[in-house]
């Protein structure tokens, strides 16, 4: 294959990618990954290094907009990220004494937990009372919609809080932004808006990618050839994500896509790390 060619496959899975994980959350590392390792064969250290910077770039893409149209929850997501960045770091120098084959896997079987409990999951009261914990610390807030400001409540602190721990250290080992885990966490644990938890998401993932990058940087698992076109295809799909989003009045087609797209990858993934091809 051809550098250019290579590129190019590069750039338009990695545009697909930032759109995907600027809708849903996500951070776009859980495609491109696998794209990299199954599709191009590329050592998977290096393919979490790539990712990893590519999560950075989906932050900063979609955040500034969804900052602006008032959705994302600042507060909530400086707070969470405190325990995202210790579980980060962790992580990232966990990964780099654990065998590829077992990453796969574990990648594979974080995606089918995320996609089952994207499925299970229950009608939420918005306007719900929140926790004492979430009123002393401010995180209550509302987001705007067609039909005027829409308030939420937010439950459960400490979980989330815990969650976002695990939420790191998986980032740091598998180099995906954790992004499915936030949104989890957010929207099943905290009790808060699936729209607001994506965007929230968003808002926090860069951050998290950024502990993890140090290490993978220092390792030299991190190649600015490989980098380039994955960061500058996922800033791109991320800014097309963000203005789709922004005008999206429902959430139920974004839990679809969320869970058809990581099921099929999350297959492939276990696959080929059973099968030791990763």
């Amino acid at each position: 294959m051809s550098v250019l060619l290579f590129t190019a496959i590069i750039l338009v899975g990695a545009y697909f990618a930032g759109l995907l994980g600027s809708l849903t959350g996500l951070g776009g590392g859980f495609i491109i990954i696998p794209m990299l390792t199954l599709l191009l064969h590329v050592n998977i250290h290096y393919a979490i290094g790539a990712s990893l910077v590519s999560v950075i770039a989906t932050s900063s893409g979609a955040a500034a907009a969804y900052v602006k149209e008032g959705i994302t929850n600042i507060r909530i997501g400086m707070f969470l990220e405190i325990a995202t960045t210790i579980g980060a770091f962790g992580g990232a120098m966990l990964a780099l004494h654990i065998n590829p084959s077992y990453i796969a896997i574990l990648f594979g079987l974080i995606l089918c937990f995320s996609s089952i409990m994207s499925l299970v999951k229950k009608v939420q009261t918005e306007t719900a009372e929140p926790s004492p914990a979430a009123i002393k610390l401010k995180l209550n807030g509302s987001y705007p919609s067609a039909h005027g400001p829409v308030d939420y409540g937010v439950r459960n602190v400490g979980g989330g809080f815990l969650m976002m721990l695990f939420a790191g250290i998986i980032s740091g080992l598998l180099g995906i932004g954790s992004g499915a885990l936030k949104v989890i966490a957010m929207d099943t644990i905290m009790r808060i808006p699936f729209k607001v938890s994506t965007t929230t998401s968003n808002f926090m993932i860069g951050v998290t990618a950024a502990a993890s990058a140090v290490v993978y940087l220092q390792r030299g698992y991190i190649d600015p050839g490989l980098s380039m076109p994955v960061v500058l295809g996922v800033v791109l799909g991320a800014l097309s994500g963000s203005k789709i989003l922004v005008n999206t009045q429902s959430s139920k087609w974004l839990r679809w896509v969320f869970t058809i797209v990581i099921t099929v990858l999350a297959c492939q993934m276990i696959y080929n790390g059973v099968t030791g091809k990763i």
